[in-house]
């Protein structure tokens, strides 16, 4: 088929929407295309600093279409015949009236002739570019309403090597005076000029030859195996950092990596404050030594091949590195003049958010509520207190002010240069962690409970305020603390009651024991929990209210341990049934619990159960809405079959060893006394009439079924189980 080439030449595109705006194109195109029925085959797109080009295949031209409507009736006058009129782009003199059943409609018959492709193409595209979709656009010289995120330069759209003529004047909009053409440009300084091309594969040979790499993977990798290369030849390697090298493929045409030097004047500077600053202010790759430590040494990429090997740039951007480190150096050693403990005043007078407090009294409720949940994480009360008092305080720190990526990891080596405990400083740096789905857990008992108090704090105060996630957005990374704290729990295998942590967490705000006047603080989770059939357990140790807005958020922790799940593969029904039957508040055993029920479901035994159980549910579904509810109670002295009493007798015999097993922790043997009632269930369908015409042997029945139901749903609500 004819080959499609449509390229759109630019000022530098930010590197970060380079790959969206390729999407988008593929998609918006795509789907324009398909519409007025010109299929694309091979579509592909590429995308560097100042162009997005997409290739395809298409064919020559849309097939012709003969489609056929009904309309209104035949004696239809008035909106209902006007917008069918509408619809069709026909007369009323053009339409057919034809006898059918129920009297006689009026039909259009919509003739179509097939359209050659450029011409299809020609009035598309201006429309898709003038609504095209980036984050950010900008207007540039003249009065055109058009926007692009930078200045467009040049459209080079060609259809079968010829090109596709079209215009971006919209009525008196001259749209920067843009069209269509076989035009485009080289490397802006080593091959600088326009030229024209004929299709995909010579587009592609001329850049080469004019050094531009179309192609982000192969810059991509031009860029990673170059600075891999002269690394290796220092005898040391690179820091991993794929995000880095996707961002430097987006700002050069023609990768040239370069290595350069540092001054041994700042090789005592943490090895993290020296990358944060050549990646964030530079975009340089830190290097390391075989043994882990910082090399005295970066790598740059540079868009040029200059004449003296890049002796120039890499001089130049040893320079600006040196001043960047030299003002990272005044801040380490202006904030290492006092005690990190010294910057905690700095605190009170810093918002937390208006409705929370200030990061002061943040640092209060983590001391407490870390020192509260370090006997349940096996750590020391005393030194996660001191971990949590001390977590928040290089925020206040000029290095930290100077490089917010840093926070926690500065405080560990300004907590070490004090004489901190070193379990202390490890916890300051970790309890952050994790900060995304590739990042590592804390596994240390003390940062385990600052990590934890942190985010429970978060969780707690802004559902407390009503500032939860929504669909739209999570301002707060509310939903990112909660996968933190099943993470947590999870990879280091952590019993912890969370109804009891959450509601520690809650009592930590002045606002929840009433110090404050704002008595709705917390009641809108609280009141949508006890509206959805919350009720505190006779063992409470907490006010109902309190115990209410705990579950509400336990709810919150559940639904993101399903995502997680789901995004593992896992099956997350069978959590939704393990949850259905009560304690979801250690998630470590309702795993454990889903687990051993996934392995069940998975056997004969498992199986059938659950097929009898949704028999015995659906039974009494339709039942209940006669004369119910039915509860689960019978009259030994009204079983008539034999079938009833051994059920019954089964029922007295599994329901007490699986809740002696469950007590015990010991799913399996739980499910295991439920599968006995497999051949007594089976016997009672194929022998026993439920809805006998007897009212009182029905009712009787029913509450065994009622009884069978109950002793399932202490295990896992069945009704949840999907397929």
């Amino acid at each position: 088929m004819p080959e499609l080439l449509l390229e759109l030449f630019s000022e530098e595109i930010p590197a970060r929407m380079q790959a969206r705006a390729a999407e988008d194109l593929a998609r918006l195109l795509g789907e324009a295309l398909k519409g007025a029925g010109l299929p694309a085959e091979g579509l592909r797109t590429l995308y560097g600093p100042r162009r997005l080009a997409l290739v395809a295949e298409l064919p020559a031209g849309t097939k012709a279409v003969e489609e056929e409507r009904r309309g209104p009736r035949a004696d239809a006058t008035g909106p209902a015949l006007e917008g069918f009129l509408r619809s069709t782009g026909l007369t009323r003199e053009q339409l057919e009236a034809r006898e059918g059943k129920g009297g006689t409609y009026l039909y259009a018959v919509i003739r179509r002739p097939g359209r050659p492709t450029p011409e299809v193409l020609a009035e598309i595209i201006p429309g898709l570019l003038r609504r095209f979709p980036w984050p950010k656009s900008m207007r540039w010289g003249g009065t055109s309403t058009f926007v692009w995120v930078r200045p467009l330069k040049r459209i080079l759209c060609l259809f079968d090597g010829a090109v596709v003529p079209f215009t971006l004047i919209q009525g008196e909009d001259d749209g920067h005076g843009l069209a269509s053409a076989d035009r485009t440009e080289g490397h802006r300084i080593l091959s600088p000029g326009d030229f024209s091309v004929r299709n995909f594969s010579d587009y592609a040979t001329q850049l080469a030859a004019r050094h531009v790499v179309i192609d982000p993977v192969e810059r991509a990798r031009l860029v990673r195996d170059g600075i891999a290369a002269l690394a290796a030849r220092e005898g040391v390697e690179v820091v991993p950092d794929e995000g880095l090298v996707a961002e430097v493929a987006g700002l050069v045409e023609w990768p040239v990596p370069l290595l350069g030097r540092i001054d041994d004047a700042f090789m005592d500077l943490p090895p993290e404050l020296m990358r944060t600053t050549m990646r964030v202010n530079q975009r340089y790759f830190a290097l390391r030594k075989p043994d882990g430590g910082a090399a005295p040494c970066f790598a740059v990429v540079s868009n040029i091949a200059a004449h003296d090997g890049g002796a120039a740039v890499v001089g130049g951007n040893e320079r600006v590195l040196r001043a960047r480190l030299s003002d990272a150096r005044f801040f380490w050693d202006l904030d290492r003049r006092q005690a990190l403990e010294a910057f905690l005043p700095k605190l009170e007078s810093v918002v937390f958010h208006a409705k929370l407090g200030t990061q002061g009294q943040r640092v209060a409720r983590l001391a407490r509520l870390a020192e509260w949940l370090a006997p349940r994480v096996g750590a020391e009360p005393a030194l996660a207190a001191r971990a949590a008092k001390l977590a928040k305080a290089d925020l206040a720190t000029g290095l930290v002010g100077e490089f917010p990526e840093l926070q926690g990891i500065i405080g560990r080596y300004y907590a070490l240069k004090d004489g901190e405990d070193a379990r202390v400083a490890e916890a300051i740096a970790a309890h952050y962690r994790p900060m995304g789905p590739g990042d590592s857990v804390p596994d240390e008992p003390v940062a385990i409970a600052v990590a934890l108090a942190d985010k429970l704090d978060q969780l707690a105060g802004f559902f407390a305020a009503d500032e939860r996630p929504t669909g739209s957005g999570d301002p707060y990374a509310l939903r990112r603390a909660a996968l933190g704290v099943i993470r947590i729990l999870r990879e280091n295998g952590l019993r912890l009651d969370l109804s009891d942590a959450l509601a520690e967490a809650f009592f930590g705000y002045p606002q929840a024991v009433g110090a404050t006047a704002e008595p709705e603080f917390g009641m809108v989770v609280a009141q949508e929990a006890m509206k959805a059939g919350f009720q505190p357990g006779p063992k409470s140790a907490h006010p109902p209210m309190v115990a209410a807005f705990a579950a509400g958020l336990l709810d919150f922790l559940a639904d993101r341990l399903r995502v997680q799940l789901r995004a593992e593969g896992e099956r997350h029904d069978v959590l939704a049934a393990t949850l259905g039957a009560g304690g979801g508040a250690d998630l470590v055993r309702v795993l454990a619990r889903a687990a051993a029920l996934r392995a069940f479901l998975e056997g004969e035994d498992g199986a059938n159960l659950l097929a009898a159980y949704r028999r015995a549910a659906n039974i009494l579904r339709i039942e209940d809405k006669k004369d119910g509810p039915h509860r689960p109670e019978t009259d030994l002295a009204r079983f008539t079959a034999a079938e009833e009493a051994a059920l019954s007798a089964a029922l007295d015999g599994a329901l007490p060893e699986a809740q002696a097993a469950l007590a015990a922790e010991n799913d399996m043997a739980a499910m295991e006394a439920l599968a006995r009632l497999r051949a007594p269930v089976d016997a009672f369908f194929e022998k026993v009439v439920v809805n006998d015409a007897d009212a009182q042997l029905r009712r009787n029945r029913l509450g065994l079924l009622a009884r069978l139901r109950a002793a399932i749903d202490q295990v896992a609500d069945f009704s949840k189980i999907e397929g």
